[in-house]
């Protein structure tokens, strides 16, 4: 199941697509797609519901954030091989671990933020891990039960505020826009292999990422089993896992974003998304 927030931005409805691509109304019968919702007891009971019987949602809406009431936004750096490369770091022996912060997260076609200052802001194309059940201190093998579903994230990065400006990762993964999420959370079950999906950035047209979730260091499984060592995982956090190379600080020259540039990103199965730039 497809499940999607259409509307102004504070005003959005939750909705699940049908088969035809059309947004079901799912207002009247859940509040948000957050929370519950995204236990499997919530997915299943959506599973049952006859989406032909509800209402459509206007074709021309704004798609918001895919999953509303993020509690953790939680990323994990250097988590491809071929990325880690590109920046000539070494592979991570355990994950590397930090946050975004929440009121980063915005819908998946909305406008990019070009923070006060910003001369390096960076693009990265990343698979987004819903949890739905709780998970505290799950084993590797159980993880998969706590996973509600998947979306597209773009991990948007300034490079000078990430690694000049103190040592804090999260100072240049924070700012506003930086977050975009969705156009829908793709549940679980609708995944067969959350390994071996295709991932791919442009920007202004020209490919620069091109690359696999195969290429992760540390598979999905493996992230929930270990982040739930340290932190309990409350449905409706998310996991973003790691980008594939090409990312415009591993461009020689680098290549960063300005002002009127178009990024235009995409995973199979967790459809696209599309961004302009603009300055604060």
């Amino acid at each position: 199941m497809k499940l999607a927030r259409y509307g102004q931005a504070g005003q959005e409805k939750p909705a699940a697509i049908d088969d035809q691509g059309i947004a079901r109304d799912l207002s009247a019968i859940v509040s948000d797609i957050s929370g519950d919702v995204l236990t499997q007891a919530g997915r299943a009971a959506l599973a049952k519901l006859d989406l032909a019987a509800l209402p459509a949602l206007p074709a021309d809406s704004r798609i918001g954030a895919a999953v509303a009431g993020v509690g953790k936004f939680i990323c994990v750096g250097l988590n491809f091989r071929d990325h880690a490369a590109e920046t000539d770091a070494d592979i991570p022996t355990q994950p590397i671990i930090f946050m975004k912060a929440t009121t980063a997260i915005c819908g998946p076609n909305d406008d990019t933020i070009i923070p006060r200052g910003s001369v390096k802001t960076d693009w990265e194309v990343e698979l987004g891990v819903v949890i739905g059940d709780v998970a505290r201190d799950v084993s590797v093998e159980q993880a998969m039960q706590h996973v509600a579903g998947y979306v597209l994230i773009n991990d948007l990065s300034e490079r000078e505020f990430q690694l000049e400006h103190g040592g804090q990762w999260v100072k240049g993964k924070s700012c506003d826009s930086f977050g975009p999420i969705g156009p829908w959370l793709l549940t679980a079950d609708e995944v067969a292999d959350p390994q071996n999906l295709a991932m791919w950035l442009d920007v202004n047209g020209h490919r620069y990422q091109d690359g696999s979730s195969a290429n992760m260091v540390f598979g999905v499984a493996e992230l929930v089993s270990h982040i739930s060592r340290y932190m309990t995982l409350m449905p409706g956090d998310i996991i973003s896992t790691g980008t594939p190379a090409g990312v415009g600080l591993g461009q020689n020259p680098p290549k960063y974003l300005k002002a009127g540039d178009i990024v235009h990103l995409g995973i199979e199965g967790l459809g696209t998304q599309h961004h302009r730039m603009v300055n604060a």
